[in-house]
């Protein structure tokens, strides 16, 4: 129970990786706000939880629009009246060169991953700050670290995402907030699919060569990111401010001779 009377906030939880954090959250004793911009996906996720007996509610809202959001943060502390942990969670794949990345895909791609880290943060920080306490976990990606081909809006976004991680928790450190980053390789979920649909001619022969630059041999499932998300949560990572987490199956540090 290492997330015991704690209340966690998950934006993009209806599958993958939100998915489940939300669902290892609940069993380490969170009560878990439910974040997805599908209702029926979210509203699972909520089921299942309250299946094997944990506290989650669902609220739908999109974490590009700040009245949405700002509504999705109050709703959540009317109910439970704080929120110790934001795992800001939501994202889209971005997938071409900056020559051939359409303009309103790249616009989408920096709203969802950027302003859909941005929105909820500041909108629960006061919150935080009022309680002098809180962990703020922020989803960039491995690619924030390396190049990777035909991923320009994407890796834009990502390195975004871990350069304000770094900045916030300058500006929250007095607050006894933490703000930290995950950094995932390729894990294999229905977000990583349906940018292997969009590449590749063949998602299976692409699957496998992606294998061969990981040192793991494997892609990583989301339970790998949800433990790590778990760390970051709980107060074992106290001593953790403004860090990135590698969670990339040894992509960005690791080369096989």
């Amino acid at each position: 129970m290492r997330l015991r009377d704690k209340v966690v906030l998950i934006t993009g939880a209806g599958s993958g990786i939100g998915k489940s954090a939300a669902l290892l959250f609940a069993r380490e004793g969170a009560s878990v706000v439910v974040n997805d911009l599908d209702s029926v996906k979210g509203g699972k996720t909520v089921s299942e939880i309250i299946e094997f007996g944990g506290d989650a509610f669902f609220l739908q809202a999109d974490v590009t629009n700040p009245i949405s959001v700002k509504t999705m943060v109050e709703e959540a502390i009317n109910k439970y009246k704080r929120i110790d942990v934001l795992f800001n969670n939501a994202g889209i794949s971005g997938v071409g060169k900056l020559h051939e990345t359409n303009l309103n895909e790249w616009d989408q791609t920096i709203r969802v991953n950027i302003n859909g880290v941005m929105l909820p943060s500041k909108f629960v920080l006061p919150y935080m700050m009022d309680q002098k306490k809180g962990s703020i976990i922020n989803m960039s990606s491995c690619i924030a670290e390396i190049g990777l081909g035909n991923r320009a809006s994407y890796s834009a976004s990502k390195g975004a995402v871990l350069a304000l991680t770094k900045s916030m928790q300058v500006d929250y450190a007095p607050y006894n907030i933490r703000v930290n980053a995950l950094l995932p390789g390729t894990i294999l979920t229905p977000f990583v699919e349906t940018y292997l649909k969009e590449s590749y001619a063949d998602p299976e022969e692409a699957i496998e060569k992606i294998k061969t630059r990981q040192l793991s041999g494997e892609l990583g499932k989301p339970e790998d990111v949800a433990f790590a998300a778990l760390y970051l949560a709980s107060d074992e990572s106290k001593f953790m401010m403004g860090s990135p987490l590698y969670i990339d199956g040894g992509v960005v540090f690791g080369k096989d001779a």
